[in-house]
């Protein structure tokens, strides 16, 4: 296959990231499997990325997730400064074929003012549609540009202009998934675990409270703001604050960690978290909104582990209740669901992972929605004269970055 996309994972963490990162999760799924198709592909991430690509664009040494809830006006030229690397790339040399977008709405928002200058571009919405109403709901993006959805619930709740623009959805995967139906069973514990980023969202709170009423043991793991430690959180004192995530869980969640029933761990990586997911009773899914992707779910799966939620965004869409989880629209029943999860089969959810949820999957759906952006640019085209392609080009040094560089073959960066 004869294809160069450049993939914008954004300025926010390395990919792969050191623990959790959602979205830099999904490219680093994503690039290897594209690129055993033959595809070529172009990282536009941090310098501290590790993902194996043909070129590299950075314009940060590092991720800025840190910064990310700070005031709008210490950390509004970020994204910005990134993403303007990435239009400079794409204007200097004529082999990007099209540009896989995952930055929230300043990656869409750019890509769309560029008006019949824009590549033929694709972006992922990873994210709830409701939250960029003035965005989503008069977007723009001409012939060239199109969006897919991470699920059909999240698509089916997007304005009226962004479905316009939809060319359909892509389940999200993992490697996990990869001959999971062929793995052997680990043994399982008697614990419940909730997986992801502590907010209120994701109802944290909703289960420690569960398992203290159950008097059945709750590991919460993932990260708390900028916090991955318990540690980090208490040293950084009443300034945590400021961070609505941390007023959350001191507020709502900490009261119900008692280090013994209920456990907070901070983030937990490689194999220390596939052990853990794995060897829960269940995953548990208290949700207050609609999730539109799922990544811990299909890791549940995939690993064996049946999940407990509440049937909100995709949810009813990655399981099957009664078959790979329980789902309930009434929280007060979640209780009952996780006394019955025991008695369903981690084999069948690792078999459903492994036909539905695998990188190859994933990367081939892709695949086919790029040559459909690039089929509808192409049609509504008109001739363009090529420009000259520019290569190892080093892209303007922003204030406190490290300079935007383009990376060899092999993904090393060369120097600024």
């Amino acid at each position: 296959m004869s294809l160069t996309v450049l993939m914008n994972a954004g300025p926010w963490l390395s990919v792969p990231p050191p623990g959790y990162g959602g979205i830099e999760n999904v490219v680093a799924t994503l690039v290897p499997e594209l690129r055993r198709l033959g595809v070529r592909v172009v990282l536009a991430s941090v310098e501290t990325s590790t993902l194996a690509a043909e070129e590299r664009i950075s314009v940060f040494p590092d991720g800025q997730f840190a910064a990310l809830q700070r005031p709008y006006n210490q950390v509004c030229g970020i994204a910005q400064a990134h993403l303007a690397g990435v239009v400079r790339a794409v204007r200097t040399r004529d082999d990007i074929d099209l540009v896989h977008d995952h930055v929230e709405a300043v990656g869409l928002a750019t890509l769309a003012a560029m008006g019949p200058d824009a590549p033929p571009a694709l972006h992922t919405l990873h994210w709830d549609l409701a939250k960029h109403p003035a965005l989503y709901g008069h977007l723009d993006g001409g012939d060239r540009v199109r969006v897919n959805g991470v699920s059909a619930s999240q698509l089916a709740r997007a304005p009226r202009a962004l479905r316009e623009h939809s060319v359909g959805h892509v389940h999200l995967a993992t490697p996990l998934a990869v001959d999971a139906d062929r793995r052997k069973p680990p043994a399982k514990g008697g614990y419940l675990l909730i997986l992801g980023r502590i907010n209120p969202g994701k109802g944290q709170d909703v289960g420690a409270r569960l398992a203290q009423r159950l008097r059945m043991p709750l590991v919460l793991a993932g990260p708390v703001g900028p916090y991955h430690r318990p540690a980090d959180l208490a040293a950084a004192g009443d300034e945590a604050r400021q961070n609505p995530d941390v007023r959350f869980f001191l507020d709502e969640v900490a009261p119900h960690v008692d280090g013994d029933l209920v456990r907070w761990i901070g983030t937990v990586a490689g194999q220390e978290r596939d052990d853990l997911l794995a060897g829960a009773r269940a995953a548990l899914f208290p949700l207050r909104w609609e999730e539109p992707g799922g990544t811990a779910v299909v890791e549940s799966l995939a690993l064996g582990t049946p999940v407990v939620a509440t049937a909100r965004g995709c949810l009813p869409e990655l399981v099957e209740h009664g078959r790979t989880g329980l789902l309930t629209t009434d929280e007060d029943e979640l209780a009952d669901l996780v006394s019955a999860a025991g008695r369903l089969d981690p084999d069948e959810c690792r078999r459903e992972a492994a036909a539905r949820f695998t990188p190859a999957v994933m990367a081939q759906r892709y695949v086919e929605l790029y040559e459909r952006v690039r089929a509808t640019a192409a049609a509504a085209a008109p001739p363009t004269v090529p420009t000259a392609r520019l290569t190892g080009a080093a892209l303007p040094r922003p204030a406190g970055g490290s300079g935007a560089t383009v990376g060899t073959a092999t993904g090393d960066l060369l120097p600024a």
